[in-house]
């Protein structure tokens, strides 16, 4: 994606999430979790507590909205991995926030990276097991169900 503004890409993001599919949708909540994981980084480089803070609690929350709007009935083992995932990636966000490391931000950009591109790689949805599908995005079960995200 070309350099945006901050209105531009609020209104470009908007767009996306409302013509999204559901699985569309997962993606772009990594993608904003990536970008929001490395401007922590890039403020704790700066020493800029606050807006350290702030992008960590986005992240935090981002993860939360991530874990609640799971389908732990359709999805079985992979739900509860997930679960256990976004957990371990909040608290290490939190770890971050209270120690001021780079480290634990390092290591949940890295798995954030690894679960993005997992989602990328799902070119058919048939190809996938029933419990990796958004809720909604195709007739199989799902693991997700539809959430509303707000930026």
């Amino acid at each position: 994606m070309a350099m945006m503004s901050g209105t531009h890409y609020q209104s470009y993001l908007e767009a996306e999430i409302l013509s999204a599919d559901a699985l569309r949708l997962v993606k772009i909540v990594y993608q904003v979790l990536l970008d929001t994981v490395l401007s922590a980084r890039t403020h704790l480089q700066a020493g800029q507590i606050a807006e350290r803070s702030a992008a960590i609690s986005k992240a935090v929350a981002l993860l939360q909205e991530l874990a609640t709007s799971l389908n732990h009935e359709s999805g079985g083992e992979i739900s509860r991995n997930l679960v256990e995932l976004y957990d371990y990636m909040q608290r290490q966000l939190l770890r971050a926030n209270t120690e001021q490391s780079d480290a634990p931000l390092a290591e949940v950009h890295r798995l954030l990276g690894t679960l993005l591109e997992a989602w990328q790689t799902l070119a058919e949805p048939s190809t996938v097991e029933t419990a990796a599908l958004p809720a909604g995005s195709y007739d199989e079960p799902a693991t997700y169900r539809s959430v509303s995200y707000s930026f």
